[in-house]
């Protein structure tokens, strides 16, 4: 008999598999945040590229992460059941989709001038963005399979790599900024496209430390990974696409669904879209630990839904979504104690203040339903339950949270709180479906399971 699982031993695990990928995802929020301060202290019109480059390349980037975060659950599922020999597959599989999808991206990347032309962006700017999202586009391949190797060394419980490499990465990209927005050290003064070959520096370098820790790895050679170059195989891809198509575009619609609000927040003047900046961008901060420990969810889920420990993977999606929902918890009970101290470390504008702290206690709200989303969903990919979420978000986002946030805000002139009280509502409306969903399907995952016997 398998010892019964305890909240203490599973929260102990998945914080050990979350907070590598938490400290990964910090640092790879910080890359855009040192991507804006060096671009911006050089000029605004390159502060302006690089914010309109980074909007028009996030969708394709998130959307295409998230198509190859199926390898995850995929990749999970199999080691839990020793399947060793199909791991391979699936990651060899898993790189070539990496270059196909990276092909449309990197075409659409150096194709955007006439969409920037329609918007009326000034001739100058275009110009700019232009040259940085050329630059950019040679890293796509480099970055889409480090994702591929990322989710590889996750789903099998190995989480540091993703951090140490992601910090290697930060490193560089700082120094690459400064070599080349600027021109140090002999090379030429790019400005705004300094940072876009910057950022495709780091992705390659990213890419191919990881790629040498895991063909280095002795304990990886039993999957025969890079043995044997075989051609793309359509039932492999075609799992990968199954799965993962409805993830990245779930991810696609919150993403879209923000960029939305901010757009709004536009039209309501300067102060409105500052304080909504300084709000978004701190609980985006935060929001990284449950996001973080939500892939943590999805990998302890899928191991010991593929070992047949369903009562068991039931018991630690659970206690995930617990562990995820308490640690917003308290990020919320610091927004609503400190709103004008996290304002005031952004501008010293005491109306961009009060209003910035108005709005962060609004983020206090969503952050419990933005922790209760999220690994809740992390829990349903570890099953590799993905089109039913995929539906969920498209109800919660874009059916109940725009409407009414524009209904609130612009119809009945609510400004600001009524569009984030649609935020809210969307979140909320996720977050409440997402776990009666996991609920739903785990409720027959009783104690006896073949592993159990």
């Amino acid at each position: 008999m398998t010892p019964s699982p305890s909240v203490q031993t599973e929260s102990r695990t998945i914080m050990r598999l979350g907070l590598p990928l938490v400290g990964a995802q910090l640092a790879q929020i910080s890359m855009s945040f040192v991507d804006t301060v060096m671009a911006g202290n050089y000029h605004p019109d390159d502060l302006a590229a690089v914010a309109i480059g980074s909007s028009f390349f996030m969708p394709f980037f998130t959307i295409s992460i998230g198509v190859l975060m199926a390898l995850s659950p995929i990749i999970a599922q199999l080691y839990g059941a020793r399947d060793l020999h199909s791991i391979g597959k699936k990651v060899r599989q898993g790189l070539w989709l990496s270059v196909l999808m990276a092909v449309p991206v990197i075409v659409l990347l150096n194709n955007l001038g006439p969409v920037m032309d329609l918007l009326g962006f000034d001739d100058e700017v275009i110009r700019i963005t232009r040259g940085y999202l050329f630059a950019l586009s040679w890293g796509v391949p480099a970055v889409f399979a480090f994702m591929v190797l990322r989710y590889f060394n996750e789903a099998l419980g190995v989480t540091r790599p993703a951090l140490y490499v992601t910090l290697v990465g930060l490193v560089f990209n700082i120094l690459g900024n400064y070599t080349l927005i600027y021109g140090r050290f002999g090379f030429p003064e790019l400005g705004a496209v300094g940072t876009g070959w910057a950022t495709a520096i780091v992705f390659w370098v990213m890419f191919l430390v990881l790629l040498a820790y895991t063909a280095g790895k002795k304990a990886y050679r039993r999957f025969q990974v890079f043995r044997g170059l075989r051609l793309p195989e359509r039932q492999h891809i075609g799992e990968i696409l199954r799965i993962g198509t409805p993830i990245g575009i779930s991810m696609g619609m919150e993403t879209s669904m923000f960029a939305i609000m901010a757009l709004l927040m536009g039209t309501l003047g300067t102060t409105v879209v500052a304080a909504h900046q300084i709000a978004i961008n701190f609980a985006a901060m935060t929001f990284m630990i449950p996001l973080g420990l939500s892939m943590a969810i999805t990998v302890r889920v899928g191991q010991l839904y593929g070992r047949r420990q369903l009562h068991h993977s039931r018991f630690a999606g659970f206690t995930g979504i617990g562990l995820c929902t308490a640690i917003m918890c308290c990020t919320a009970v610091l927004m609503m104690l400190f709103p004008h101290r996290i304002a005031s470390i952004y501008t010293q504008d005491p109306e961009v203040i009060s209003m910035a702290a108005s709005l962060l206690i609004m983020a206090a709200i969503f952050q419990i339903s933005d922790g209760l989303q999220v690994s809740g969903s992390g829990a349903l990919r570890g099953l590799k339950d993905t089109k039913v979420p995929m539906f969920v978000n498209l109800t919660a986002y874009w059916v109940i949270g725009i409407p009414l946030g524009y209904w609130l805000g612009m119809g009945l002139e609510w400004g600001p709180r009524g569009l984030w009280t649609g935020l809210i509502a969307g979140l909320t409306m996720a977050a409440i479906l997402h776990n009666l969903r996991f609920h739903y399907i785990t409720r027959m995952f009783g104690k006896g399971d073949r592993a159990g016997r």
